[in-house]
C-alpha cells in the first residue's frame, strides 16, 4: 500500500468515526425517560395481559431486531424476532391480538415493512416505530414511536446503514435498559439465563 492510499484511508476512517460519534451525541441529547414511557406501558401492558414482544425490519435493520430481540429476551423482558418479509408469507401468525410489535426503520417508508406492520396490526397487535424519519409512514402508524435519526451516515457516499445502525441500537439498549430497571432483574437471575457464557458468572463475591 503507497503512502498516499495509507494516508486516505486514515483520513476515511478517522471522519467515520468524527461522524459517527458527533451523530450520536446529538440524537442523546434529544431522548429523555420521557421519550421512552409510551413504549414501555405499551410492553408492560401487553405482559400484563399475557401478550409478547415481537421485533421486525427489512434489511439491516432486521439484523438489529435479531439483537434486540435476544437483548430483550436476556435482560427480563421475552421478545421474539418476526423476519420482516416473512411475516407477509404466515410467519405472522406468531403475533396475537394485544402483542406488541417493534418495527424498526430507518426511512420509515420501506415497502415490504409497510405490508408486514399492517398485517400484524390487522392481526391486533401494537406497534413501537423506530426510525429515523419523525414524518414517515412508519411513524405515523406507530402506537409508540422511538426516534432513531442521522443526517450523516459516515462514509464519503453516505448512503451505507452505517451510523443509523448504530442510532438503532442505541435508542433499543436504552429501551431494554429501562425495562431490566424498571422490572428489578438480580444478578441471580441473569446468571440463571446465562448458565453457559462468562457473562453469567457471579462477581465481586455475590452467591446465587
Amino acid at each position: 500500500m503507497d503512502v498516499q492510499t495509507r494516508t486516505n484511508l486514515e483520513k476515511d476512517l478517522e471522519a467515520f468515526f468524527r461522524t459517527a460519534t458527533t451523530e450520536l451525541e446529538g440524537l442523546v441529547r434529544q431522548i429523555s425517560l420521557e421519550t421512552y414511557l409510551p413504549a414501555m406501558e405499551l410492553i408492560l401492558g401487553a405482559e400484563a395481559a399475557g401478550g409478547r414482544v415481537h421485533v421486525t425490519g427489512i434489511g439491516k435493520p432486521g439484523h438489529v431486531a435479531s439483537y434486540i430481540a435476544s437483548l430483550l429476551s436476556s435482560t427480563g423482558t421475552p421478545a421474539y424476532e418476526l423476519h420482516g418479509t416473512e411475516a407477509v408469507h404466515g410467519s405472522s401468525g406468531q403475533v396475537r391480538p394485544g402483542d406488541v410489535v417493534i418495527a424498526i426503520s430507518n426511512s420509515g417508508e420501506t415497502q415490504e415493512l409497510k405490508a408486514t406492520v399492517t398485517t400484524v396490526k390487522n392481526n391486533g397487535a401494537k406497534i413501537i416505530a423506530v426510525s429515523g424519519n419523525s414524518n414517515s409512514w412508519l411513524a405515523k402508524v406507530g402506537d409508540a414511536f422511538l426516534y432513531a435519526g442521522v443526517a450523516h451516515e459516515g462514509d464519503p457516499l453516505n448512503r451505507a446503514p452505517r451510523a443509523s445502525v448504530l442510532a438503532e441500537i442505541l435508542v433499543l439498549q436504552g429501551l431494554s435498559l429501562l425495562l431490566q430497571c424498571y422490572k428489578g432483574l438480580t444478578p441471580q437471575q441473569y446468571v440463571k439465563w446465562h448458565p453457559g457464557g462468562a457473562l453469567g458468572k457471579l462477581r465481586n463475591g455475590e452467591t446465587r
